[in-house]
């Protein structure tokens, strides 16, 4: 078998079966479409993420054209000094208290909407709204302009995977950008004259060692958050769920046992990560595994197959929640030993969102269902940079207390 097409149909119908054949006979090779080196195995990809040789300058040619130059994209003293002010927000125990309430709320709302049904399409009816709703509360922004913000979020979004280049995709892109940007400006400075709801207000407020944030890192801060991470809890979010209602017996025990759901979830990510590759830049020749990368070289980093690999895990292509080698209690921080947040200096700043959003759309989904089975067959993932499920048809019985 010659080298994985990562563009090919088959690869994306089912990744997995090439992931193996990657980490086993081309743990580094050249692919000629992506002109970028591919890493496939747990401990390569792991060096990517935490070796400062390996960069995130790929990410100037992908991002800035619409968010401007963002956290992700800096390295060194620049990163280091934005990274500390930024995450002050996203402490567990400040986030949890500041948003856990209207979160769970929302939830509560849309579930009203099918629980009496016993059937429901649950990304488009529950996950798709959840997301849009959550990032608009943790922004900050009124409800009276949740549709505004529907629009933006879901033109950035596209954007983000239009990778033939769709020029009405691209325009559509441009002028959410420059909509948002508008919209948010005067939101930061109302923030920096009197404390409010949001995260937009609490950055505006963040001093840590006398350097506080200026309007724009904020702005872009914002709108970072609307571009990469929707999308992603909503399939962090689809997957939780399917892989659950799959394996019956785990959803049983964790019904039965809450203070499993962090296990739960942390196996989730492991077994169907979200975001299957992200990029990096050479600084030096590095050495990994499979040989050596030049200085200046694109590489792909393939985080769902390092999540797979039986060097690190063992039988890594089964879900179970109760695997002794998965580091639950490390799991959602920047000490995983998971590769579905990244890693390194890196490290997804919303994985605390992430969790607490997740967490309480599954508790909330358990509390008030029983039976909870697919409506038809288990639907099956798709996508090559995101991976996760199109429709989640289910059906249930309402929770009797």
């Amino acid at each position: 078998m010659t080298s994985p097409d990562i563009f090919s149909p088959e690869f994306a119908r089912d990744p997995y079966p090439f992931y193996r054949v990657m980490r086993d006979e081309y743990p580094l090779y050249l692919h000629p479409g992506a002109n970028a080196y591919i890493l496939s195995r747990y401990d390569d990809v792991r060096e990517a993420l935490t070796n400062p040789e390996f960069t995130t300058r790929s990410y100037a040619a992908q991002i800035e054209p619409i968010l401007g130059v963002t956290v992700v994209q800096l390295d060194g003293r620049d990163h280091a000094r934005q990274r500390r002010l930024l995450a002050a927000p996203f402490r567990v125990d400040r986030f949890q208290a500041e948003f856990e309430p209207a979160i769970t709320a929302l939830a509560d709302r849309l579930i009203a909407g099918f629980k009496d049904r016993g059937e429901v399409e649950f990304i488009g009816e529950f996950i798709s709204p959840f997301s849009v709703g959550v990032l608009a509360t943790v922004v900050g922004l009124p409800q009276s302009d949740i549709d505004r913000f529907r629009k933006w979020y879901t033109a950035l979004l596209r954007f983000g995977v239009n990778l033939i280049g769709d020029p009405e995709v691209t325009a559509a892109g441009f002028a959410a950008r420059d909509e948002l940007d508008a919209y948010l400006r005067p939101l930061v400075a109302e923030g920096r004259r009197s404390a409010g709801p949001g995260l937009l207000s609490m950055l505006a407020h963040v001093e840590v060692e006398g350097q506080k944030l200026t309007d724009d890192e904020i702005v872009r801060f914002g709108m970072l958050m609307i571009f990469a991470g929707g999308e992603t809890v909503e399939k962090t979010l689809a997957t939780f769920v399917r892989n659950l209602v799959a394996h019956q017996a785990q959803l049983s025990a964790l019904r039965a046992d809450r203070t499993l759901l962090d296990r739960a979830l942390a196996e989730s990510l492991r077994y169907t990560a979200p975001t299957h590759m992200i990029p990096r830049k050479t600084r030096s020749d590095l050495n990994v595994s499979g040989g050596t990368i030049p200085a200046e070289a694109e590489v792909i980093c393939f985080l769902g197959s390092a999540n797979r690999d039986d060097r690190k895990f063992s039988n890594p292509d089964k879900y179970d929640m109760q695997r002794a080698d998965l580091d639950v209690e490390r799991a959602f921080g920047i000490s995983a030993n998971h590769a579905a947040f990244g890693g390194g200096r890196h490290f997804c700043l919303g994985a605390t969102m992430a969790k607490t959003e997740v967490e309480i759309a599954v508790n909330r989904l358990l509390d008030t269902t029983s039976g909870l089975r697919f409506s038809g067959e288990a639907p099956t993932d798709e996508g090559l940079f995101l991976r996760g499920p199109r429709r989640l048809p289910l059906e249930f019985k309402p929770a009797t207390h």
